[in-house]
Parts: structure tokens; sequence; C-alpha cells
């Protein structure tokens, strides 16, 4: 079975990618949607995944309230410096909230269904592993979102 140490490792590689693409990008180029279907702006998305972090791991599997407002996590917007502090700070929480889980144990409450997590009764370590996947997805979606806004775009 995984080990705490093994799963951080994967989930910072992550977090490492999708904060190195919107520090990269700075201020403008993060703040700006390419223009492909559905896209979002690099910041929304880093955003989106400080909140999907923060929920899952902090009150579903840590018990923390945590409040969520998922549907203005698209539509954020600002400077990339407090956003990177803010996923440090993210990142620290997380680590301690992955140390502490019990992984056959019980969520520490109920996903709302708009959240878009997975339709199934979750362990705390299931929960962790719907975290990883959602950082793996957006970590690949951000680079797709970089090379449109530095290179297609500009051709």
């Amino acid at each position: 079975m995984i080990t705490t140490d093994d799963y951080l490792y994967f989930t910072d590689r992550a977090f490492d990618g999708l904060t190195g693409i919107v520090a990269g990008l700075g201020d403008d180029l993060a703040n700006r949607k390419p223009d492909l279907p559905g896209a979002n702006t690099p910041y929304a998305l880093l955003t989106h995944c400080l909140g999907v972090v923060s929920f899952w791991a902090g009150e579903l599997v840590a018990g923390r309230h945590v409040d969520r407002e998922r549907a203005a996590e698209f539509t954020s917007s600002g400077p990339v410096r407090p956003l990177l502090d803010e996923a440090a700070a993210v990142r620290v929480r997380f680590a301690a909230d992955v140390r502490a889980a019990v992984p056959n144990a019980p969520l520490r409450g109920v996903p709302p269904p708009d959240f878009l997590g997975p339709d199934r009764d979750l362990t705390q370590g299931a929960a962790l592993l719907h975290v990883y996947e959602e950082l793996a997805q957006h970590h690949g979606q951000m680079e797709v979102l970089r090379d449109h806004l530095t290179t297609w775009s500009r051709t």
C-alpha cells in the first residue's frame, strides 16, 4: 500500500507544476482566459485546486470547517503573488491533514452534490485519492493553458 510520504511526493509534484506555471505566467497571462471552449484562466484553475484541497482534505478528512464558494473559484482573478502565498499555506495544512488522516475511516462530512466528486460513499483515504485525481488532471489542463497562452495564441 502507498505510504503517506509517497502520496505527498506525488501531490507535491502536481502542486509544484500548478504553482510553477502560474508563477511563470505572471499577473497578465495567469489571468487571461484562452480562446478554448470551456477554458478557465490559470489563476482561476489554481484557485479551484486550492478550494478542492482545502475542502476535501481540510473539511471532509480533517474535520475543519471550510467556507468554499466553488462557482466563484472559476471567476477569480488577481495578482499572482498572494495566490502563490495562499497555495504555500494550503500545502502546509494539506500535508498535516494527510498525516493525520485515518484512511479507512468515514469522511467527517458529506460533500455537496454540486461539488462533482465521486458518486459513492468515500473513506478518508478515498477522499485523498480524489484530491490527487483533481490536482493531477488540473495540472495537465494547466500545461495546455500555458502552452496555448504562450505559444499558440502568439502565432
